[in-house]
């Protein structure tokens, strides 16, 4: 079985790292970038401040991830204790912010307990998630927070998302013990998968992924970007002009991309893919000279006096994210800001106006705007796939169409599943299509049957 992978992110890589282990011979992978890690991938800017595209964390549902990323750091790591916060009404909450919201001014709090207390309505029987957020959190949460971020976050109507992602991204909420907390003021800081993380000493995130591709390089091609699939020919074609046969071809690349490279596709299968939404993402890396004593890991933004939704402390994650490692010297902030149709941003000036976001909201005090050491803009035009509400529909026709033309298409973009679209998700969708290829064991990622 001769087969082609296309993309080297965490899937691909999956995919070629499980291949590689069983000993399958007869496999190529090939990357449209010079480099490897897609996503997850990371860059040294001109002053020498590392930079990945956006707030990684290391995690894992699964040993055998954990295991690859083992063999590609060795003990050339941090741990981390998760430190996260929202930036709110000129005070810092922590997270989860639905199950702290003591921290809140006497109003606002007031109006977040009396929102829990008369919700109406179940979750089971909103038709979107905006319903499914007031049948849960009420309304007061949801105009101080669920509302005004996920709106910066997704950058669409959240009336049209599925509330069928949700699973462990979203904390909900204990009524009883909400009221604990701000009757015995306690912090209540432990929920989520990712309160412990692991980031690489060197080399950001994407150390993880040049490490893992490091054994396989003699197979896998960098700067081939996929122009062309002849489905009944099974054959692919480059922009460098290379074309290769397959017998089954894996896709890492998004979904509505590949569809439009296919040549004949039915119309329906077009159709479909050009249902599928995503935004774009604007990363917005800016190094300062200077310390800066903040223990954070990151941080929430959900109002309107600044671009960003969330804020990295960079510098936190390894030392030698800034200049020769000198964090007395030197500190980052990684700043995300969403765009699309709905919510368009303009990149030429996303640096700058992430800069006054900053100071507006708190976070530098406005001398420090002038100790700027370094700016770096990273614009990624496929950041989140959106789980909209027509989305598995698009899904279920696209699919099994390209699966009987021996095209698998899976990974944060190729499976459009953004709650199986994480790191550890995306590389073992790759491990797991392998075993389903050859050996027909049933791939329990893809299906949300993960951890």
């Amino acid at each position: 079985m001769k087969i082609l992978i296309i993309g080297a992110g965490p899937c691909g890589l999956g995919a070629a790292y499980h291949l590689n282990r069983l000993g399958h011979g007869d496999w190529q992978l090939f990357e449209r970038n010079a480099y490897v890690g897609g996503l997850s991938a990371s860059f040294v800017d001109g002053n020498s401040f590392t930079w990945d595209v956006g707030g990684h964390v290391l995690f894992s549902h699964y040993d055998y991830f954990d295991r690859a990323v083992a063999g590609a750091l060795g003990d050339s790591y941090y741990e981390h204790q998760r430190e996260s916060w929202v930036r709110i009404l000129q005070r810092w909450v922590p997270y989860p912010f639905q199950n702290n919201v003591r921290y809140l001014p006497d109003d606002a709090l007031q109006e977040c307990v009396d929102g829990l207390r008369t919700i109406s309505g179940s979750p089971a029987d909103s038709r979107n998630f905006r319903e499914w957020m007031d049948t849960v959190f009420g309304h007061g949460i949801v105009r101080y927070f669920m509302e005004p971020y996920n709106r910066k976050v997704w950058g669409v109507p959240l009336e049209t998302m599925s509330k069928d992602w949700i699973a462990e991204r979203v904390s909900v909420v204990d009524l009883a013990r909400v009221e604990r907390n701000v009757r015995e003021r306690r912090d209540d800081l432990g929920w989520g998968p990712n309160n412990v993380f692991k980031f690489p000493k060197f080399g950001g995130t994407g150390a993880i992924y040049e490490g893992i591709a490091n054994p396989l390089h003699d197979r896998i091609h960098l700067c081939h970007e996929l122009t062309g699939i002849d489905l009944e020919r099974k054959s692919v074609t480059f922009s460098n002009g290379r074309s290769e046969q397959y017998d089954v071809l894996i896709n890492t690349s998004p979904l509505d991309l590949l569809v439009s490279l296919c040549h004949a596709i039915p119309e329906s299968v077009a159709t479909a893919a050009g249902n599928l939404v995503h935004n774009g993402g604007l990363i917005a890396g800016l190094g300062f000279e200077g310390s800066r004593d903040d223990t954070k890991c990151w941080m929430y933004f959900p109002e309107s006096n600044s671009p960003f939704y969330r804020v990295t402390n960079f510098h936190n994650y390894s030392r030698f994210n800034v200049p020769d490692g000198d964090t007395d010297r030197y500190f980052s902030l990684m700043c995300e800001t969403t765009y699309s149709s709905h919510k368009p941003v303009e990149s030429a000036g996303i640096v700058e106006s992430t800069l006054r976001g900053l100071a507006d909201s708190g976070m530098i005090e406005d001398g420090v705007k002038g100790r700027v050491a370094s700016r770096y803009l990273i614009d990624i035009p496929y950041s989140y796939p959106v789980p909209t509400l027509g989305r598995d529909r698009a899904l279920a026709k696209i699919q099994p169409y390209l699966e009987s033309r021996s095209v698998y298409s899976r990974g944060r973009f190729g499976a459009w599943k953004y709650e199986v679209g994480n790191m550890d998700h995306s590389f073992m969708q790759g491990v797991e299509l392998v075993d389903r290829l050859l050996t027909g064991k049933p791939e329990s990622t893809l299906n949300g049957l993960a951890g």
